[in-house]
């Protein structure tokens, strides 16, 4: 746990304090901390550099970007709520949760424009980690119609193809094209117990404790927080229900940010067995299950968990 002696001192700077706040609801880069707090870059790397050195905030590169966030193992209660409690008097920390929510609503707005300019294309288009071994894999964890959420369907290709044995399935995608087109293909194809829905998957539009099985087929590598969309996949789930996650092996092919508008360049077993676990999920397991042949050999792994 880091100095409470150390930590009180940080605090005592009001710049500090705004900075804790931010990295306590969101990971933020500088770039994007510069645009919420309106300060120079110079200043928050110098504040940043004195609070990693406490130990209240780490960071982790992706790309040419350096991302920050609040250390929360060494963090605790106490020190959070002495935080919590000097944020109260500064004033522009209503504003600074503003600021927040319009990034957020920014960072939402780009993955969004990508996936309209493709929807209607995806099936034509090479897309990392989309393999029919790996689909398979996931069918086959299938045994009884049951009611499924398939969070960041795109198209819902797969969520068609779920829907053949399901008693219903609800497709959620945050592209109101992807949407649009995926609703038309179903009625095209006469698939009645398919159902569209316009929506995030960190917060999806589904009732708690309604569906037997979430899945995220190549979807949570686009989250801005895969551990919050899983933990709201775990929300919706009724007890006993089951997360089935299809999504790329981590791997160092950074064109993929641009290429595919991919916030995370996968993620390794660990990482996401940590997501499940962290949520609730039980009798968790996660395993490589197919490799791309064409460079950059992407790798699928196959996570499952029970509520």
């Amino acid at each position: 746990m880091a100095s409470i002696v150390k930590s009180l001192k940080l605090l005592a700077d009001e710049t500090r304090i705004r900075l804790l706040l931010l990295l306590q609801q969101e990971e933020l880069s500088v770039a994007e901390i510069q645009e919420i707090l309106g300060m120079g870059q110079s200043r928050i790397s110098s504040h940043l550099a004195q609070l990693r050195g406490a130990g209240l905030v780490c960071d982790r590169r992706a790309g040419k970007n350096i991302y920050y966030a609040l250390e929360t193992d060494q963090v605790g209660a106490q020190l959070r709520e002495v935080l919590r409690a000097a944020g109260d008097e500064i004033a522009e920390t209503r504003q600074d949760s503003r600021a927040l929510r319009v990034l957020r609503a920014k960072r939402a707005d780009l993955s969004r424009e990508y996936f309209n300019r493709m929807a209607g294309k995806f099936g034509r288009s090479y897309v990392p980690g989309r393999t029919w071994q790996g689909v398979a894999r996931m069918l086959f964890t299938l045994v009884e119609p049951m009611v499924i959420a398939d969070l960041g369907a795109g198209e819902g290709h797969l969520s068609q193809l779920l829907a053949k044995r399901a008693k219903r399935v609800i497709a959620v995608d945050n592209s109101e094209k992807m949407v649009e087109f995926g609703a038309s293909l179903a009625l095209e194809n006469g698939i009645t117990n398919l159902e569209y829905r316009l929506g995030d998957i960190e917060e999806p539009p589904i009732e708690e404790k309604s569906v037997d099985l979430v899945v995220f087929s190549q979807a949570l590598h686009h989250a801005g927080n895969p551990q919050r969309a899983v933990q709201s996949a775990y929300k919706i789930l009724r007890p006993g229900g089951r997360l089935v996650i299809l999504d790329l092996l981590a791997h160092q092919f950074e064109q993929a940010r641009e290429l595919y508008a991919d916030t995370w360049l996968g993620f390794t077993e660990s990482a996401v067995a940590g997501f499940l676990e962290d949520a609730g999920f039980c009798r968790v397991d996660v395993e490589v299950v197919s490799r791309d042949e064409a460079n950059p050999a992407f790798q699928t792994l196959l996570a499952v968990g029970s509520r």
